[in-house]
């Protein structure tokens, strides 16, 4: 039975690459898995492009492990030599826009939960979700639809980590930072330049080293990613603004790292975090499913690279087939032998729990 539901994922990956998938249009997709769920007679529920379904003997008196990965993607980058759209295997790899990021992974996991999907003798119940949105961290995606999933101790989140265990992962708060200056002639003299103010601002977000450093995640990482300040030659503009993207570690809550940037800037500069949602997340390295997979021979790590955990209140594990760092490259790819692995494995640690 594995070896016919892998076979029949890799067609669903090969489905999924060549419907166009983008960030909240994801309508053509939806549909597709829609597809398999009726083709193994397996109801499901969906809202807007998320789809999730349940174990057949779901019982409300078991807790319940989500498993969950995303089947919108980028828009394809202008490097491709390949049609993106176009899923065609050539030395193993299985190319398409979304083939490693996620595609491999939810295709993987939509058949494991239909090989449990049958069973009676669980511990756990299963729901499958295939989300949307994720690419853009959108309101309709995963947190949209976390109403509606039951009683969950503990998710798998697909996406690609080799099938290694990333136990932890780094929240994402981005900053809009607005430094005030005095607008001016530029043949004038100005000692309250916003553009001169803005250097001493990057320079901090550059040296400030937060406290708290994380056994998995390493240190807080703070980067200025863009600047845009005045429109003519010949004026000094009255405010510049920078960006900031903040990787927080599992030692800080995005609103406490907010408080301390907003405490150190001077008065002339005003601080506005896009949002406060995008946590980071860990699973206990105790915890019975990543117990589960070192057993089998798994490594644990720290991931670096946002995903839905971090819309998750619940412990969460990130694994997956494939590898971060073809994610959103040109000519994406996953070997075929990882979708196998990823099947198997998967199936292999829930089996150590169930």
């Amino acid at each position: 039975m594995i070896k016919e539901l892998t076979d029949q994922a890799i067609e669903l990956l090969r489905k999924l690459i060549e419907t166009q998938s983008f960030s909240s249009e994801e309508e053509g997709t939806a549909s597709i898995i829609e597809n398999w769920f009726d083709h193994y007679n397996i109801p499901f529920e969906r809202e807007n492009h998320n789809i999730w379904a349940y174990n057949k003997h779901f019982d409300k008196a078991k807790p319940t492990v989500l498993l969950n990965s995303h089947h919108d993607t980028v828009k394809p980058n202008g490097n491709y030599t390949n049609d993106p759209f176009k899923a065609f295997v050539e030395d193993g790899k299985l190319y398409g826009l979304g083939s490693n990021d996620a595609g491999g992974c939810l295709v993987s996991l939509i058949a494991t939960f239909t090989y449990f999907y049958e069973r009676k003798d669980l511990k756990y119940n299963f729901v499958i979700a295939a989300s949307a949105e994720e690419e853009s961290s959108g309101p309709l995606g995963l947190k949209s639809i976390l109403k509606y999933l039951k009683n969950v101790e503990f998710a798998i989140v697909g996406e690609p980590t080799l099938m290694q265990l990333a136990i932890a992962e780094k929240g994402l708060l981005v900053l809009d930072v607005s430094i005030k200056g005095t607008a001016s002639h530029a043949a004038h003299p100005n000692t309250d330049n916003s553009i001169y103010n803005t250097l001493a601002v990057i320079k901090w977000f550059k040296e400030y080293e937060f406290e708290k450093s994380s056994e998995t995640l390493g240190k807080v990482k703070m980067t200025v990613t863009q600047i845009n300040a005045g429109n003519q030659h010949n004026v000094v503009p009255s405010h510049c603004d920078i960006v900031v993207d903040i990787r927080v570690n599992d030692k800080y809550k995005n609103e406490e790292v907010l408080e301390i940037v907003k405490k150190a800037m001077p008065k002339n500069v005003e601080v506005q975090p896009r949002s406060l949602h995008l946590g980071s997340s860990s699973i206990p390295k105790e915890h019975s499913i990543v117990k589960s997979g070192i057993d089998l021979g798994r490594t644990t790590y720290g991931s670096p690279t946002l995903s839905d955990q971090s819309v998750l209140s619940c412990p969460s594990l990130k694994l997956g087939p494939g590898d971060s760092t073809r994610s959103h490259s040109a000519d994406e790819f996953i070997y075929v032998d990882e979708i196998r692995e990823g099947v198997d494995l998967y199936i292999k640690i829930l089996e150590g729990i169930v």
